[in-house]
């Protein structure tokens, strides 16, 4: 979102503070207990009623923050609220047969979405550019969740892991659970550190 936000052609501070705290709440807290809702993949011990009203506090908190915005800004911003809104409960409780919980909603709804969001909220119109940038958040979320996806099962789902690999040379290397994941963690790492040194340093550029 960040990243969008500086590119745009007007930049306030606080516009992008708003949009930044409505994804956290629809992302950061309402989406993750909607995950728990589904399926428990974090673990949490968390009761229903307490997940629930915690989607409920995200969603509602992001939704207020959107319609302040639809007074002060534009009403143009109500497509995004909508737009957010649906993403967040369609792809985390798998809705339509989970026709949208794949890789490619994933990285359109938290890559793109968020990226074209944030050069609105600044600039309140959509420009080929905005477009542009958007798909190139779209096309790095998906190398995230290309790489996170197996990292998660090898972590999660994996109890062992056997097998070699023999390198023309002859040499032969023992397969382990270890070997197969520190690759994928460190580029996961890698690319969440540099996107946010890339936003960070964007955003000090329009200060």
């Amino acid at each position: 979102m960040a990243i969008g936000a500086a590119l745009a052609p007007h930049f306030l501070l606080w516009r992008l503070g708003a949009a930044l705290g409505a994804f956290l709440l629809a992302l950061g807290l309402a989406c993750h207990a909607l995950d728990e809702l589904a399926g428990r993949p974090l673990g949490t011990r968390l009761p229903r009623g307490t997940l629930i009203a915690l989607t409920v506090a995200g969603l509602g908190g992001a939704v207020a923050i959107g319609a302040v915005g639809v007074v002060v800004l534009s009403v143009w911003i109500v497509p995004f609220i909508v737009a957010g809104a649906f993403l967040a409960l369609a792809y985390n409780l798998e809705l339509f047969g989970g026709r949208l919980h794949t890789d490619t909603w994933f990285a359109l709804a938290w890559g793109g979405f968020p990226a074209l969001t944030g050069w609105f909220v600044e600039a309140l119109d959509v420009r080929v550019q905005a477009v542009l940038v958007a798909a190139a958040c779209s096309l790095i979320s998906l190398a995230q969740r290309r790489l996170s996806t197996p990292a998660r099962e090898l972590r999660r789902r994996t109890a062992t892991v056997s097998g070699r690999q023999v390198l023309r040379d002859g040499e032969v290397r023992e397969l382990t659970d270890r070997r197969l994941l520190d690759p994928l963690e460190g580029a996961l790492s890698a690319m969440w550190m540099g996107m946010v040194l890339l936003a960070a340093g964007l955003v000090v550029a329009r200060l």
